[in-house]
């Protein structure tokens, strides 16, 4: 029975290790990212680096679905190089991560915003010494993808998302969208804008963003909750992009790696600069590499210029954090909360990152991020 674990669980290894630039994972969560084995019988680079420390049993965590591409290939990796541990990911929403992390029934959550000073409050009673503290783990572009027949590519400004997410402009030959689009044949066509159902963190970044950027056509403050009238609601990022997929005339916002793994269109997004910015892993590092930390002791909460027109910066990112306690962890799961995290924020974590959409943390902070995870207690 042990060699035929440990030949499973070098055929998993040998899988990830022909991950190519063009891997995404499906939205469907599917994990069936393997190419050809190599035949040498050896684990990927990725998880031969991996250090399991004192790693064992079960680990359960849940929260963002942003991530949940990113968080399919670390725990495959992870899992292929650290026999006997076993990690559960359970990608609902940023707001039911935070929710089970306070409760105590989770290892640590992941959100795409950062907890709100009541969320601190109420996790110091589950930390008990300590309190929960963010730790920034995945960036990415928020892709805003449509699909209208006959037009491929679509050029938008923060002021004209702004009103089609508020039910102001309804029509996808509106005045306001034909002037970002010279030359494009823009159909008379009823504008479907789909938002999630439930609290998001990515609803919650893109409120940001239009707060920002276009402040007089957003007056909505950025939460969780999707909080204009109108549109259509769908579950979970997979459920907004399943629904653009096949909508014509649809239009709604997920992270770029549920894009990229059913190839639906994006919008490039004027921001003032010299060009429209394309939604990629690259132009959404340019903007996060300007990030500063906001969080104090070992919170490292980021503040994003959601307002940049630097040349190619894409400007609607989110950063995905990991939530845990600084102090007060659980004693049964620490180490493998710690072996893991430790994992994803490696440079082999942070490398795969890119080819599934995402965009690594810039390594000053990701710096950070590492000597923070080697003092939880």
């Amino acid at each position: 029975m042990k060699l035929q674990r440990k030949n499973r669980l070098r055929a998993t290894a040998l899988g990830a290790l022909a991950v190519s630039g063009a891997l995404v994972l499906t939205a469907c969560g599917s994990d069936d990212n393997s190419g050809g084995a190599t035949g040498t019988g050896e684990k990927t680079t990725a998880a031969s680096n991996v250090d399991c420390g004192k790693a064992k049993g079960q680990l359960r965590a849940s929260g963002s679905s942003a991530q949940k591409n990113a968080m399919d290939l670390w725990v495959k990796n992870y899992m292929a190089a650290c026999s006997g541990v076993e990690i559960n990911y359970n990608s609902s929403s940023s707001g039911e991560g935070i929710v089970a992390f306070n409760q105590g029934t989770v290892g640590f959550a992941g959100s795409d915003s950062a907890l709100k000073p009541e969320e601190v409050a109420e996790s110091k009673k589950m930390c008990k010494s300590g309190q929960g503290i963010n730790l920034p783990m995945v960036g990415g572009p928020i892709a805003i993808g449509f699909k209208l027949e006959g037009v491929d590519k679509l050029t938008l400004d923060a002021p004209t998302l702004a009103k089609i997410f508020d039910s102001k402009i309804k029509k996808w030959n509106d005045p306001a969208i034909a002037k970002l689009n010279d030359g494009v044949d823009l159909p008379d066509k009823a504008i479907q804008a789909f938002h999630r159902s439930e609290d998001s963190g990515t609803t919650q970044n893109l409120g940001k963003y239009l707060g920002a950027a276009a402040p007089d056509d957003w007056k909505y403050e950025a939460e969780k909750k999707w909080p204009a009238p109108g549109g259509q609601a769908a579950s979970g990022s997979s459920g907004v992009a399943a629904q653009v997929k096949q909508v014509d005339g649809a239009i709604g916002y997920f992270e770029l790696s549920y894009a990229k793994s059913q190839s639906i269109p994006t919008v490039d997004i004027n921001t003032g600069g010299a060009a429209p910015v394309q939604a990629t892993s690259e132009n959404a590092s340019k903007a996060i590499a300007a990030a500063k930390i906001k969080g104090t002791g070992k919170d490292l909460a980021l503040d994003l210029d959601y307002t940049t027109k630097a040349e190619g910066a894409y400007p609607l990112v989110l950063v995905t954090y990991e939530v845990v306690c600084d102090s007060g962890n659980k004693p049964e799961t620490l180490d493998t909360v710690k072996s893991f995290l430790s994992y994803a924020a490696s440079d082999d974590g942070q490398k795969i990152l890119t080819d599934a959409g995402y965009a690594p943390i810039p390594a000053e902070i990701n710096a950070k991020v590492r000597e923070t995870i080697g003092t939880l207690s």
